[in-house]
């Protein structure tokens, strides 16, 4: 037994010295700047990654480590200056200091201050996104996509193409500085706590507003009979979208960054902050087909803001580069329902199933007085 013992040990202690020595360690840079962009047509002065919005896609492998310096290269005094980023969905197990929420787990880095943020990504797989973790300011453009692939992704016989060209970026867009919005929103003469509603909503950061110039709308290029995986992130402030593609079904395989037994449905809803991961197997005709996004909490009370009219295309190769011709038209059929959705593996719940099986128990003692 003793002998069997050791072996055992020796052989996972192995196993665990392969899996460390296979994982990678990359470096990235993000510069957090101010750039006049034009989004939706509207010139602006924001605060970005790299110069880019949506900022640039951070990818690693599950089990790798990802260091990321931040280099705090603001100016603009009528946005904030100071920067933290958060790592939206990620653990960052016994590594809470690297988290990014301001004046909670760190200082913000100073206006030509750096920080070097180590990511160990665990066992952590899926699509999450980074953002500034400073009051409002990622509302002024601080967003980007982060996905951790997964070599042994158990969904992966359900898809063949998996890159940077499947990710779809949801967002709001404000004309207005987030410090002026935010003193608005919290107003005492705001009595009817009324949302500041966005002047418009981008696909991979292309929309238009009313009365703004023709923009040219995202694109998904794709090739009869292949299945794409698309990496659905909502990194928006207050939009909450309503996603479907004419003509094609698909099946939700991931939700904020945990595998669910395979769901097909027509459409599902986004808020802000969530992430799906669809399956969509290009079965049409060739030709051109919309990515329907509609804000469905938009409101009129920005005349900017036309929140039924949030579109992509859908392009088969050998299709004409160009809108396509038929109309539009609004999901219908199956919607996803969140709660229905079941995860792939299941965890197990700690504790055992009976009266008294509780792993840990806490006794709080308190009494209210006046």
């Amino acid at each position: 037994m003793r002998a069997s013992s050791i072996f055992t040990v020796t052989f996972f202690s192995l196993l665990s010295f392969i899996s460390k020595s296979n994982a990678d360690v990359l470096p990235y840079t993000l510069n957090i700047g101010n750039s006049f962009l034009a989004p939706d047509g509207y010139y602006r002065s924001t605060s970005v990654a790299n110069g880019q919005f949506p900022g640039p896609l951070l990818k690693a492998n599950k089990g790798d480590t990802m260091v990321v310096t931040v280099n705090n290269q603001l100016s603009d005094p009528n946005m904030r200056r100071s920067t933290s980023i958060h790592w939206h969905g990620l653990f960052l197990k016994q590594n809470s200091y690297n988290d990014g929420p301001a004046f909670v787990t760190q200082c913000p880095i100073a206006p030509g201050g750096s920080y070097t943020y180590t990511l160990n990504l665990g066992t952590q797989a899926g699509t999450y996104w980074y953002h500034s973790h400073l009051a409002s300011q990622y509302v002024d453009g601080i967003r980007g996509p982060l996905v951790i692939y997964d070599p042994e992704d158990p969904h992966k016989p359900l898809y063949d193409v998996d890159d940077e060209s499947t990710i779809v970026v949801l967002s709001d867009w404000y004309h207005r500085f987030a410090p002026e919005l935010q003193t608005e929103y919290l107003s005492p003469n705001n009595t009817q706590y009324q949302d500041e509603i966005p002047d418009a909503g981008l696909i991979n950061g292309k929309g238009f507003y009313l009365g703004g110039p023709p923009m040219d709308r995202a694109v998904f290029n794709v090739e009869a009979g292949k299945r794409y995986r698309f990496r659905l992130i909502n990194a928006s402030a207050y939009g909450l979208f309503r996603f479907s593609l004419q003509g094609h079904r698909f099946t939700v395989i991931e939700t904020d960054g945990v595998n669910i037994v395979p769901y097909v449905a027509d459409y599902l809803e986004i808020s802000a902050g969530q992430r799906y991961s669809i399956v969509v197997t290009a079965d049409q005709p060739v030709a051109n087909y919309w990515v329907r996004a509609p804000m469905i909490n938009g409101s009129t009370r920005n005349a900017n803001l036309d929140y039924r009219n949030i579109f992509g295309v859908l392009r088969y190769a050998g299709a004409p580069a160009s809108d396509p011709t038929t109309a539009a038209g609004t999901a219908s059929g199956v919607k996803l329902q969140e709660a229905a959705t079941v995860p792939l593996e299941n965890p197990g719940a700690p504790g055992l199933p009976y009266s008294g099986g509780a792993d840990r128990v806490f006794n709080l003692a308190f009494s209210v007085t006046g």
